[in-house]
């Protein structure tokens, strides 16, 4: 058994990171959806010895998937069973450079001028921008607070939110930035009401693999056929195994004629998903369990220790418990901070969040912390922000 340290501090201001070259040197970075951890080690041997062979042209096996299954094809049929039961077929995966790619691939594909794209905010920024990046209109159905900081479904205003107009929904699961993950009641009353109005579902299930203790993801499309023949479901190793800057993603698309309409999406301009995060992305799901298995447990112990942290020594921001992600979304409303919670912050302890007001109207006094680093730059980060709350 290889026991990984994730207390490690790896220096990257010197790599071509843009979490920690963003900002002054001073800065810690908490901001953008990046771990500063060394990936497992099976993903580096495999780069490594792909690396040596020297020769990096255009990688073969994708363009049709009835030939024999390649690797990474066949890991991910096995994960997707092994983990929920959900037995794909391997004409279904079509490989993305990214899942950003792939919602505003989805939203090129399914959507026509003026018509509706759906989306529950506050969101992960790029939900907002696709509707206007594919001539449609953005819909928004805003999830509800409760009073412990977890966010539900208003079913009722979601249909109200519906028009005639409306062509896709986007759903996130686990959601960023608030952390749930739905329910199989949540998720089978949102199929039904997309059914009903005839609305095709675009998932993004990024964070699938990051799930905490007490909580089961559930890919909407397992649910049953009918919601599966209505869904695009965007997937990829790159949060889980700190790989986003190899570029490698895939969509899982059971119904053919989605899949064709799907590919006409990049209208001539997708391009090649690259060489070297095919092979990182087969690496990880054959062989970094061990690494994820530990990486969890580091994950749980940083949300605990931040959540008792916020409660105990920053006054006036209120934090909901992640059931999933290495995010937490902190409510500094009550503070009325100069600036906002992101430019106070940045400003006065020199920490990088995510300013809230990009993941839509609602998301305004709230930033967004990443907690996926060593506990000692996490520690030292809320020392900073407590400091500057005290003055």
């Amino acid at each position: 058994m290889t026991v990984y340290n994730f207390d490690t501090v790896i220096e990257r201001r010197h790599s071509e990171s843009v979490k920690w070259r963003a900002f002054d040197p001073d800065v810690l970075p908490l901001w953008v959806a990046d771990m500063d951890f060394a990936s497992p080690a099976p993903v580096i041997q495999a780069l490594q010895r792909r690396i040596e062979h020297g020769v990096f042209g255009y990688p073969e096996g994708f363009g049709d998937p009835k030939k024999e299954l390649n690797g990474l094809r066949q890991a991910i049929i096995q994960r997707l069973a092994g983990l929920y039961g959900w037995q794909v077929q391997p004409e279904w995966i079509v490989m993305v450079p990214g899942v950003v790619t792939g919602l505003n691939q989805a939203a090129h594909a399914f959507t026509q001028a003026e018509q509706g794209i759906l989306v529950q905010t506050p969101v992960y920024p790029p939900f907002l921008g696709m509707a206007k990046n594919a001539g449609a209109v953005r819909q928004d159905n805003e999830l509800v607070r409760q009073a412990d900081g977890a966010y539900t479904v208003d079913f009722s205003a979601l249909e109200q939110t519906i028009t005639p107009a409306t062509r896709l929904f986007v759903l996130c699961n686990p959601h960023n930035p608030v952390g749930r993950v739905f329910t199989r009641a949540e998720l089978e009353k949102m199929a039904e009401i997309c059914l009903r109005h005839s609305l095709l579902i675009v998932s993004d299930e990024i964070h699938c693999d990051l799930v905490f203790g007490g909580q089961a993801h559930l890919p909407l499309a397992s649910l049953d056929p009918a919601v599966a023949n209505r869904t695009v479901t965007l997937m990829a190793p790159s949060k889980t195994y700190n790989l986003a800057g190899l570029q490698c993603s895939f969509a899982v698309i059971p119904d053919e004629d989605l899949r064709k309409q799907f590919a006409k999406g990049t209208l001539g301009m997708g391009g090649w998903v690259n060489l070297l995060g095919l092979v990182a992305a087969e690496a990880a799901y054959a062989g970094g369990q061990e690494w994820l298995d530990q990486l969890m447990v580091y994950l749980q112990a940083n949300r605990d220790f931040l959540y008792k942290y916020v409660q105990d020594n920053l006054p006036g921001v209120r934090m909901g418990l992640p059931e999933a992600t290495y995010l937490a979304w902190l409510d500094c409303r009550a503070l009325d901070l100069p600036g906002g919670p992101y430019e106070f912050f940045l400003k006065n302890a020199r920490v990088a969040l995510n300013d809230g007001k990009t993941f839509g109207q609602p998301g305004e006094g709230f930033v967004r912390l990443n907690f996926g680093c060593p506990r000692a730059t996490l520690q030292e980060a809320l020392e900073r922000m407590r400091a500057a709350l005290h003055k």
